[in-house]
C-alpha cells in the first residue's frame, strides 16, 4: 500500500491531473478492487456492439460499451454472475470469479423475435431513464430503414427530422435546423470526419448510404467536451467494420437509384473489409428521350464507402476507412456543375491496461465545387479542406468514475473561389484562406449514488487565422480603409475560449428521473448561403479581424418516465439558447467572388427557446413514437429590420411528427410518418409602386410574413422472404397529395397589368418507389 502511494506520489509531480487519478484509485486500492473489461460483438458478424450493457445483479452496477464495443468495469474481488445485454439479442450470463484483473471477449447472438416482442430500439431498457445524457438521440440503421422516405432511399438525415428539436429544412431536404439554429450550426461526423455538405441533387438525397451506416448519435447542443466546432448539434454516423465471420454481398434495386454492398472477412475474427456503393441512374434514361435537350444532358450522383480493420494483437486494432461522392449535372455542352465530398480516417485503438483506453485519429476531409460554363470556356470553383489528429483517452478508474480526455487540432484551407476561363481577361482568383484550430478537454462521468450522476468537462478551444494573404480593414459604409499583408503562417488573429460542460441526472424511481444540463460552445467556421440548406455555391469562411467566433449558451432541463415494463417512454424537455455574434447579409449584399465578402456581412446576437414532447412505444407489434416541440427562435441585428428583433426564416412555432409501424407477422411490416409544422418565417413585399411602368416590390419588415403551413403523410410496406434481407418494399410519399409550397413569386399579373400577382410553386404532388433489396 505505501509503495504504491509513493509511486502516485511521484507520478503527481509531473501532472496536476494525476492527481486527480490518485484521487480517484485511492477508493480502489483500499477495497482490493479488480477489473473486468473487453469486448462486446455480433456473433453473427463480429462487429462491435455500441451502448451494449455489462450488468452485475448482485451489486447493480453495470457499464457500457464504447464506439468501439470496449468495456471496463471495476468491482470488489469475489464470483459473480454477469449479464451481457443487447436488444434484440440472446442475454449471455457468466459466472466469473473475479480474484485478478480479467478479461472477457463476449459474442452476442440475434434473437428470433417472436411476433409480440418486435423491438425498434437498439438502447437497453431504461436508459433514457437511467443515462447521464439528455437532448441526446440513438439510432439504429435497422430502425432507420422502417420508415418511409422520398424515392424510398432508407436516409439518416430524413429521419432524424421525425423527432422533436429537429426541423426540416423544406421539401424533401436532407439539411435540418436544430433548437432554433442555422443548418451550418451542426456537425456531421463520418467515422470522425466532418462532411461540409450532406446533401445529394440539392438536398432530396443525403450523402449517407443506409448499408454502410451501423449507428447514428445526435447531440442537440449539450455534446461531451470531446466534441466542438459548432453551436447547435454534433451528429456522429459510424459506418459498418465489415463481417468478420462470412463473405457477403447486399445490395437494392430501385427506380431510380441501386446499391451494392461486398464485406468479408480479411481473416477471420481478426479482420474484415466492407466496400458498398450507390448510383442514381436518371442519366440512363435521359439518353432514350428524343429531346436533343434532354439525351445530351447527365443528371446523376454516386457514393462509394469503404472500411477495413484489423487486429494487431490483444491490444491494438486499426481502422481504415473512406468515403467518395459526387453530383454530376450537365445541360447540353451549355452549363454544368458538379461538387462532393471526400473523407478518409485512419484510427488506432490501443489498450494500455485494464483501465485506459486510447483512440488516435488522423483524418482528412474535402469539399469543393465547380460551375462550368462552356460559353466562355470558363469554370467557377470553390471549397474547404481539413487535416485533423485526435488523441482521445478514456480512464475508467473505478465503477463511479470515469475520465475522458484529450486534445484535437485541425488544420482549415479555405479556398473561397475563383473563375480560370480560356479568355484571360475573365479570369479571378480570390486568395486562399488557413487557420489552425485547436483543443484540448477533459470530462469526468461521475456517480457518487446510485440515484445521482454527474457529468462535468471543460473544453479549451484555439482558432489561429494564418497568412499569407491581404486582410482588409473597412468603415461603416464597407469601404476599404486599410490593408495588411502577411507571409506565410504569420499569425493574423487569435481567438481563445473555455467551454464547459455539465449534465446531472437524479432518478427519482425505478422508472422516471429529472435532468438538467448547460453547455457552451463555440464556432469560428462560418457558412454563406441564402438557401435554406446546403447548397453546391455555398461558401465557408473563417474568424477573422472582422468576423468573431460565434457562441451559444444553452440551459435545459427534462423530465423523462417509463411506463407498462418499458414497452413505453415519454419525455419533456425544455430548452433555452442564448446566440451572440450571429451573422447575416446586409440589405443588397454581393458576395459572388467578392474578395471583400466581409464587408458585406452584418453581425448580431439571437435566442431560441422551446419545449420538446416525445412519447415511444418499444415493444409489441404496433411500436412507434410522437413528438412535438413548441418554440421560437428571434435574431436581432443594429443594420436589420430597424435593431428590432425577427423571427429567423427557421422559426416555427409547432412541429408535429407521428411515426407508426405495425409489423403483424415476421413476412409483412407496414409504416406510416405524418408531419405538420408551421410555414417557415419569410420576407414578402408589403405592397408595390410603379417607376417608367415597371412594377418595382416594397418591402418592410423582415420575416414579416409566413409561408402556408406544411403537412404530409408517407407511407410504407414491406415484403420479407426467408431471408429477412430480402425483401420487396413499396412507399407512397405524399400520400393524399398536398400541394406544399415550395417557393412564392411575384410578378406582374398577365391578366390584369398593373397589378401583382402571388405564384405558387410545389415540387412534389405524389411520389411512389419500389425497391427490392437482397442478399447472399
Amino acid at each position: 500500500m505505501k509503495q504504491q502511494t509513493n509511486l502516485w506520489s511521484q507520478v503527481g509531480k509531473y501532472s496536476i491531473f494525476s492527481l486527480l487519478l490518485t484521487f480517484l484509485s485511492i477508493p480502489q486500492i483500499q477495497a482490493q478492487n479488480k477489473s473486468l473489461s473487453g469486448y462486446v460483438r455480433d456473433g453473427m458478424t463480429g462487429e462491435a456492439l455500441i451502448g451494449a450493457t455489462i450488468f452485475v445483479p448482485s451489486l447493480k452496477k453495470g457499464a457500457y460499451t464504447n464506439d468501439y464495443g470496449f468495456y471496463s468495469l471495476t468491482l470488489p474481488s469475489g464470483t459473480y454472475d454477469v449479464q451481457f445485454r443487447y436488444l434484440g439479442f440472446v442475454v449471455d450470463t457468466q459466472t466469473v470469479n473475479l480474484t485478478e484483473n480479467a478479461k472477457i471477449e463476449v459474442e452476442l447472438l440475434p434473437e428470433q423475435t417472436s411476433v409480440d416482442e418486435v423491438v425498434i430500439s437498439s438502447k437497453a431498457p431504461s436508459s433514457n431513464v437511467n443515462s447521464n445524457e439528455m437532448g441526446v438521440t440513438s439510432l439504429s440503421i435497422n430502425e432507420i430503414k422502417k420508415i418511409p422516405v422520398i424515392f424510398g432511399e432508407t436516409d439518416v438525415l430524413k429521419t432524424i427530422q421525425l423527432l422533436p428539436g429537429v426541423k426540416p429544412a423544406g421539401e424533401g431536404n436532407s439539411g435540418f435546423y436544430v433548437r432554433g439554429g442555422s443548418s451550418d450550426q451542426n456537425l456531421i461526423l463520418l467515422d470522425e470526419a466532418p462532411v461540409y455538405n450532406a446533401s445529394h441533387l440539392l438536398g432530396f438525397f443525403s450523402v449517407f448510404n443506409g448499408d454502410a451506416i451501423k449507428n447514428t448519435k445526435l447531440y442537440k447542443g449539450n455534446q461531451p467536451a470531446e466534441y466542438g466546432g459548432r453551436l447547435s448539434s454534433t451528429m456522429d454516423i459510424s459506418m459498418r467494420d465489415g463481417n468478420t465471420k462470412d463473405y457477403k454481398l447486399t445490395g437494392g434495386i430501385g427506380l431510380i437509384s441501386s446499391r451494392l454492398t461486398f464485406e468479408g472477412p480479411i481473416k477471420e475474427d481478426e479482420g474484415s473489409f466492407m466496400v458498398s456503393g450507390r448510383r442514381t441512374y436518371a442519366d440512363l434514361f435521359l439518353g432514350l428521350s428524343n429531346d436533343e435537350a434532354l439525351s445530351n444532358s447527365a443528371l446523376y450522383f454516386y457514393d462509394l464507402n469503404a472500411k477495413a480493420n484489423y487486429k494487431l494483437g490483444e491490444k491494438d486494432q486499426i481502422f481504415l476507412s473512406g468515403y467518395f461522392g459526387r453530383d454530376v449535372f450537365q445541360f447540353q455542352d451549355n452549363f454544368g456543375i458538379d461538387w462532393g465530398n471526400t473523407t478518409a480516417t485512419l484510427r488506432w485503438n490501443h489498450i494500455f491496461n485494464d483501465k485506459l483506453f486510447l483512440n488516435s485519429s488522423l483524418i482528412y476531409s474535402d469539399y469543393d465545387y465547380s460551375i462550368n460554363i462552356d460559353a466562355v470556356d470558363g469554370s467557377l470553383f470553390s471549397g474547404i479542406q481539413d487535416w485533423n489528429l485526435k488523441e482521445n483517452f478514456t480512464y475508467y478508474a473505478n465503477s463511479q468514475n470515469t475520465i475522458d480526455f484529450g486534445v484535437d487540432a485541425i488544420y482549415h484551407t479555405f479556398t473561397p473561389g475563383g473563375f480560370v476561363s480560356s479568355e484571360e481577361n475573365l479570369n479571378m482568383e480570390l486568395e486562399d484562406r488557413y487557420a489552425l484550430e485547436t483543443a484540448a478537454y477533459v470530462s469526468h462521468d461521475w456517480s457518487p449514488t446510485n440515484n445521482f450522476k454527474l457529468t462535468y468537462g471543460l473544453r479549451l478551444s484555439n482558432f489561429t487565422v494564418l497568412g499569407p494573404g491581404t486582410f482588409y480593414q473597412y468603415n461603416a459604409e464597407g469601404a476599404v480603409v486599410d490593408s495588411s499583408v502577411y507571409t506565410s503562417s504569420e499569425v493574423v488573429k487569435n481567438y481563445s475560449g473555455l467551454e464547459p460542460r455539465i449534465n446531472a441526472t437524479y432518478i427519482l424511481g425505478e422508472n422516471h428521473s429529472v435532468k438538467a444540463s448547460y453547455a457552451r460552445n463555440r464556432q469560428n467556421i462560418h457558412l454563406l448561403s441564402n438557401s435554406t440548406s446546403s447548397t453546391p455555391t455555398d461558401l465557408w469562411i473563417p474568424s477573422s479581424e472582422i468576423v468573431a467566433p460565434e457562441i451559444s449558451d444553452q440551459w435545459s432541463v427534462g423530465y423523462f418516465r417509463n411506463f407498462n415494463d418499458n414497452k413505453w417512454e415519454a419525455s419533456v424537455e425544455v430548452y433555452y439558447k442564448d446566440l451572440q455574434n450571429q451573422i447575416d447579409y446586409q440589405n443588397g449584399a454581393d458576395i459572388f467572388l467578392n474578395e471583400n465578402v466581409e464587408s458585406q456581412l452584418v453581425f448580431g446576437d439571437g435566442w431560441a427557446y422551446g419545449a420538446e414532447f416525445l412519447l415511444k412505444k418499444n415493444v409489441g407489434k404496433f411500436t412507434g413514437w410522437v413528438s412535438y416541440t413548441l418554440s421560437r427562435t428571434m435574431r436581432q441585428f443594429e443594420e436589420i429590420n430597424d435593431g428590432n428583433p425577427f423571427p429567423a426564416r427557421q422559426d416555427r412555432i409547432h412541429d408535429v411528427s407521428v411515426v407508426a409501424i405495425y409489423e403483424p407477422n415476421k413476412k409483412w411490416s407496414f409504416s406510416g410518418s405524418f408531419v405538420y409544422y408551421t410555414g417557415d418565417a419569410i420576407t414578402f413585399p408589403s405592397g408595390s409602386y410603379s417607376i417608367d411602368g415597371n412594377i418595382v416590390p416594397y418591402y418592410t419588415e423582415r420575416n414579416g410574413y409566413r409561408m402556408p403551413d406544411y403537412h404530409r403523410l408517407d407511407l410504407s410496406a414491406t415484403w420479407y422472404g426467408k431471408n429477412p434481407e430480402t425483401n420487396l418494399n413499396f412507399s407512397l410519399y405524399n400520400a393524399y397529395g398536398r400541394k406544399n409550397a415550395f417557393t412564392i413569386d411575384f410578378r406582374e399579373s398577365e391578366t390584369n397589368p398593373g397589378t401583382t400577382e402571388a405564384v405558387r410553386t410545389h415540387l412534389f404532388q405524389w411520389v411512389p418507389s419500389v425497391t427490392y433489396n437482397f442478399s447472399f
